[in-house]
């Protein structure tokens, strides 16, 4: 093979190589965009939907603890009633019965089955989903931006990043200093949950 014909296959072979990484870096750099704008989308969920879910079970469970509330000071004036043989506390605590079977029949007619643990299940998958989204899109962001800055800093893409002027990506900021950077001995030890 002669020289020339040598020359200009590795004169395309190295322009190949130049445009397939500079098509990289453009690609690259893109998505961590898309990644940082996935993580605002993410955060304007979790800003619309986790005080709508609260509100929510807040309300259901003001409803049901209403109706304990209620259950329990007709059975407290049953039970002073009872045993003070006083006529007017019996008639007393006989009317609040009296009064609250109608609302339970409601109640249980239109929900034979009390939800407020199904509430508060739901509200804490919805903020665990939320947690675990948000995660995930910073994670990607992460992922992106050390991808970039690899290629950003080793040879022979740096000389390609340099020449088109790409710049390392800082991905999610985070200070340098400070106790996140630490574990103390408190955070080595099992996580105790108490109910």
């Amino acid at each position: 093979m002669n020289t020339t014909l040598l020359f200009v296959i590795a004169a395309v072979a190295i322009a190949l190589y130049i445009m397939n990484l500079y098509n990289w870096f453009q690609t690259a750099k893109t998505r961590i965009i898309a990644s940082i704008q996935d993580i605002g989308n993410q955060l304007k969920r979790q800003a619309s939907l986790i005080p709508n879910l609260e509100n929510s079970a807040k309300g259901y469970l003001k409803h049901e603890k209403g109706i304990y509330d209620a259950i329990t000071s007709a059975r407290k004036l049953v039970e002073k009633a009872t045993g003070s043989n006083d006529m007017a506390k019996i008639e007393k605590a006989s009317d609040a019965v009296s009064s609250l079977v109608p609302k339970l029949q409601v109640l249980v007619e239109s929900n034979p089955e009390i939800k407020g643990a199904e509430v508060i299940t739901r509200l804490m998958d919805e903020l665990r989903d939320t947690a675990d989204k948000l995660m995930y899109a910073r994670r990607v962001v992460i992922d992106l931006s050390a991808d970039f800055n690899t290629k950003v800093v080793t040879f022979p893409s740096n000389l390609i990043a340099n020449s088109f002027g790409f710049t390392l990506q800082k991905g999610l900021a985070t200070p340098m200093e400070g106790a996140h950077l630490s574990v103390s001995e408190d955070e080595t030890k099992d996580t105790k949950v108490s109910l």
